[in-house]
């Protein structure tokens, strides 16, 4: 079950986890973690993540048609 969509919200930026790492001060292993679903972001890391790719908190998390 899909927790979040930053992975699809990464590709469709051209941007890498690599990249939202370093930004972020974290391990690839953690991002990528995160894009895959197996953890969760908290929400002040969500909320990180959202600013980094200027993008509203709520596309990491639903779809634009599902709200």
């Amino acid at each position: 079950m899909k927790l979040n969509r930053i992975k699809t919200v990464l590709e469709s930026k051209g941007v890498s986890q690599t990249w939202l790492a370093k930004q972020l001060g974290l391990s690839y292993g953690t991002v990528n973690s995160y894009a895959c679903n197996r953890t969760q972001p908290s929400l002040n890391k969500l909320l990180e993540i959202a600013n980094l790719l200027n993008v509203d908190m709520k596309d990491l998390i639903t779809e634009a048609e599902d709200r």
